[in-house]
């Protein structure tokens, strides 16, 4: 279980208004704030609505879930079974989700079998899954995040490929095709982390997408990330370095970011006793940065909870007070999703030996059974049922309407 909080620091020239600067027309401004006024959930800003949420539409979101004290479930994903169930489950627990791709669930999604020595895969296959979010999210009636997970410095090329295709989307359309990106530089000295981060985040803003990036690092291994062997002192994060972040990320016009800022947090699930979490750190972190800008909020960022699949429901919600608003889940929805299909084999084990002969009768034609969609629906079904009661533990049910 990896936590690898990240503080959502958004400030005060950190939202996304919609101004020039975004270069949006004058008539489309106007549309736009027409339609904003116009409020889809009752529990939420009227710049939210239903379908992917960019710029200020996703700032005031994450505003709304600090102040009500909920968090946002962020779940990595592999193709759209796992994404639609992922939308599924928001629509049924009534709130927002996080749907995330690494660069490994992209190329996944483009073909294994396709040369990724470039990331031309990784890049593809992210954008043609983002795409299929912005088609159906819509339908689902519920605010769908777009995210994508950690990219260390070597998978930089991932992310810029990404950019460029934002970039154009914005052109066309005005908003970003992701709402937002991790930068995980943890590996990196401090300054260097902070520079490259600002200087993406300088970009980002332009066309309202948000940054995440890790301070600290997250123990375990996922997705071709392995800190297994790290040494353990690093999976604290300090104060002071998130408040040396905070500052120089501040100075970037419109910027909005958040910090995955690590207190003991591994990937994975493991016994009790093994993970050693140290949730005080985000208290500690947000006095230090409240006396540091003179703020009368007493949670001045908002942190993003990284592993949370294993995580006790106190450590959890103990987070959720010092102003987590999304917890990262992958290998929880990864076993749910696997024993939905194994519950499924085990049920019609009988009729899964062969295309013909079951149970019913030695002619009996078994396609019904052995159509992938069934399987398929199966791990969708149980992967969703898991998602709703991490919804739960998030306190985020119900918080639409």
């Amino acid at each position: 279980m990896k936590i690898a909080i990240a503080a959502t620091l958004v400030g005060s020239a950190a939202a996304f208004a919609p101004t020039a600067s975004f270069g949006v027309h004058n008539s489309a401004l106007n549309m736009a704030t027409e339609a904003a006024t116009e409020k889809a959930f009752a529990k939420l800003p009227a710049t939210v609505k239903p379908g992917v949420v960019t710029g200020q539409a996703l700032v005031d979101l994450l505003d709304a879930a600090k102040e009500q004290g909920y968090a946002i479930p962020g779940v990595n994903i592999v193709g759209s079974n796992s994404i639609n169930a992922c939308m599924e489950a928001a629509a049924k627990y009534g709130g927002p989700i996080m749907v995330t791709f690494s660069k490994g669930g992209g190329q996944f999604i483009a073909g294994k079998s396709l040369n990724n020595d470039a990331d031309q895969a990784s890049i593809a296959g992210t954008i043609a899954g983002a795409r299929h979010v912005h088609e159906v999210a819509k339908l689902y009636g519920v605010p769908v995040v777009l995210h994508t997970d950690h990219c260390q410095k070597a998978w930089l090329p991932w992310i810029d490929g990404l950019l460029a295709a934002s970039e154009e989307h914005y052109a066309k359309e005005g908003f970003p095709l992701f709402s937002s990106h991790m930068l995980d530089l943890s590996e990196e000295p401090l300054e260097e982390n902070i520079a490259i981060c600002k200087s993406y985040l300088d970009k980002f803003a332009k066309i309202g997408i948000l940054l995440e990036f890790e301070l600290g690092v997250t123990g375990g291994e996922e997705d071709g990330v392995d800190n297994s062997d790290v040494d353990s002192s690093r999976l604290y994060t300090q104060p002071e370095e998130v408040y040396y972040a905070y500052e120089q990320l501040s100075q970037v016009p419109n910027g909005a970011f958040t910090c995955a800022a690590s207190f003991g947090n591994v990937h994975g699930v493991y016994a009790p006793g093994n993970v050693d979490l140290q949730p005080i750190i985000l208290y500690n972190s947000q006095k230090y940065i409240q006396e540091k800008i003179g703020s009368d909020d007493d949670k001045p960022m908002k942190f993003v909870f990284h592993g949370g699949s294993g995580s006790s429901v106190e450590d959890i919600q103990y987070a959720i007070g010092a102003g987590v608003i999304k917890m990262n889940i992958d290998t929880d929805t990864q076993w749910a999703f696997w024993d939905g299909v194994r519950a499924y084999e085990a049920k019609y084990r009988d009729y899964l030996q062969g295309q013909i002969g079951n149970p019913e009768g030695p002619e009996k034609p078994n396609k019904k059974y052995y159509d992938p969609r069934m399987m398929l629906r199966a791990g969708e079904e149980s992967m969703a049922a898991r998602l709703c009661k991490a919804a739960e533990d998030l306190k985020c049910t119900n918080v639409l309407n």
